[in-house]
């Protein structure tokens, strides 16, 4: 049928299935926005008060849901603006789908200054995502819209973007809708053979230990984790972004930290929908173990990794193949090793390391099972990775290595947005806080429910801290002036309760989380050390073998 751009691009991303959208408006986005008030039973639209809060809240939607994010900006300094958004979900694996305004496609490349016009901004969105293209006619948008579909739906899931130029929303033509593509067909199977020889290893293996990064969770593979991981009696150790892919309840699960004292005692590794480049883990297996990767991205399979076996495949249907592969075991009677001495040991070094744990026992003691956590770059948070027990799949977020300072508040209004019903709860420095903190207007405005909390050190605490310990105490940059937070959410009609100690926090939190409205709870801290300050960055005493 006859139809604008605006109209096909918002019929199209119907037909995809979005319900939702996070954006702001803008002059070359006008005819996109007229279409989608014409899909508006169908599309619910969140404005946000920053560009970069529509990426970070179409990520905190996508990777709590398991489905699509979808942002919208105009081109220039807010594609820019959005880049942080997009970057942290290129991080974390997290399908984000991000349409940008263009200037008009006879300007497009000429650098005659048009509004919002910054050179090559094609280049840099290809440099930030999995795959970028651009709309030259209104008829063609439909058919990029499914193909961005695709490739979020395939391999590894990654952030893509679409740009479509004024003069294409605003022109009309005869336009075909296409029908979405069935993402059930587009995993990646595994190699019969290299499962075979994974299979092998992994039937000789006297101290398997199995590594689950997020991959994990966006395959939805968690049944064919714990299902291998109880025929092989196995230890689990979950990185920073697959904690959840197994329950801390199932005796089996580990830590970062736990899996500090397993790895290197291990045998046969496999290591499944994690990058392995990096972190405390991928540190502490051995030499002499046999590695095993699983991935569906070809290029975390090679060097600097040298796997014994390297199987491209989606987490699911790998799992599932591998634990068909080995067929019926012997049946072990436990682990190779005492679990719960180990996770006990953890506990203890972890109960040195305060109040950052206390907070986050009060955390989990309020928060339901299939709440959500969002975990910011701050001190409580960093503890919170082995301090705080997540129980179910995609109810624990990070910013992945990306380490993005600022995300953690609109991410997890997106988390709320998109999980209307679910407790959610950020937590949040005073320095990531300000990023963010005029979007206590979206959360008003669209009744968000979250729960906010700042841990208010009145300083980039981290950094000092690092001043303070490793530069003689040259302090430059790192002490902040903050508002009254309680008052400030109050001025927004948002509700504000301060919280001074761990077990006000609990009560708090409880009644907050009760309420299912905004709100804020500002917990005023002094100087905490780190938990490497506090370990001293030591080794941790090895677990001993059965």
């Amino acid at each position: 049928m006859e139809m604008t751009g605006g109209e096909a691009l918002a019929a199209q991303l119907v037909r995809e299935g979005v319900t939702m959208m996070f954006g702001l408006p803008g002059v070359q986005l006008d005819h996109a926005f007229d279409g989608l008030y014409g899909q508006r039973e169908h599309i619910d639209f969140v404005v946000t008060r920053h560009e970069q809060s529509t990426t970070y809240m179409a990520d905190g939607y996508a990777r709590s849901r398991g489905e699509v994010g979808v942002a919208m900006v105009v081109p220039g300094p807010g594609v820019l603006n959005a880049g942080a958004g997009l970057v942290t979900a290129y991080a974390c694996s997290s399908p984000v789908l991000l349409i940008a305004g263009q200037v008009a496609t006879q300007f497009i490349g000429k650098g005659q200054g048009q509004l919002h016009e910054i050179p090559d901004q094609s280049e840099i969105l290809t440099s930030l995502t999995k795959w970028a293209a651009r709309a030259a006619t209104p008829d063609e948008i439909p058919a990029l819209v499914q193909e961005a579909f695709r490739q979020l739906r395939s391999g590894r899931p990654r952030p893509v973007a679409l740009e479509v130029p004024p003069d294409v929303l605003a022109a009309r033509a005869d336009v075909r809708l296409r029908d979405p593509v069935p993402g059930s067909g587009l995993r990646t199977a595994p190699d019969p053979a290299v499962l075979r020889d994974a299979a092998a290893l992994l039937k000789r293996a006297q101290r398997p230990v199995i590594m689950a990064g997020g991959g994990i969770a966006a395959a939805g593979a968690m049944a064919e984790l714990a299902r291998l991981a109880a025929k092989l009696q196995a230890p689990v150790v979950a990185t920073d972004n697959g904690r959840g892919a197994m329950s801390d309840r199932n005796p089996l699960s580990l830590t970062s930290m736990g899996g500090q004292r397993v790895l290197p005692l291990a045998d046969v590794v496999l290591a499944v929908g994690t990058r392995l480049v990096g972190g405390m883990n991928a540190a502490q297996i051995p030499a002499a173990a046999q590695l095993i990767l699983m991935n569906a991205d070809p290029n975390d399979l090679g060097e600097p990794r040298h796997p014994a076996v390297a199987v491209e495949a989606d987490a699911r249907l790998g799992l599932a193949a591998l634990s068909d592969e080995l067929g019926e075991m012997p049946r072990r009677p436990g682990p190779w090793l005492d679990l719960g001495e180990v996770r006990a040991a953890v506990a203890a070094d972890l109960e040195k390391v305060q109040p950052q744990t206390r907070y986050c026992q009060a955390l989990r003691k309020a928060l339901p099972d299939d709440g959500v956590l969002v975990s910011e770059m701050t001190q409580v948070g960093y503890v919170a990775r082995s301090a705080f027990p997540v129980y179910e799949p995609r109810t624990f977020l990070t910013p992945g290595y990306q380490g993005t300072l600022g995300y953690g508040f609109p991410t997890a209004l997106g988390v709320k947005a998109g999980l209307p019903d679910r407790r959610v709860v950020c937590i949040t420095g005073d320095g990531g806080f300000g990023y963010g903190m005029s979007e206590l207007a979206t959360a008003k405005r669209f009744n968000l429910g979250l729960v906010t909390i700042v841990f208010d050190d009145k300083a980039f605490g981290n950094v000092k801290l690092t001043q303070k310990t490793e530069f003689g105490g040259r302090v430059l940059g790192t002490d902040l002036t903050n508002p009254d937070y309680v008052r400030l959410a109050e001025s927004f009609g948002i509700r504000g309760i301060r919280a001074e100690s761990p077990e006000a926090l609990e009560g708090a939190l409880a009644e907050a989380l009760a309420d299912d409205s905004p709100c804020l709870i500002a917990v005023p801290v002094g100087e905490m050390l780190s938990l490497r300050q506090v370990l001293g960055g030591r080794r941790p005493a090895m677990a001993g073998p059965r």
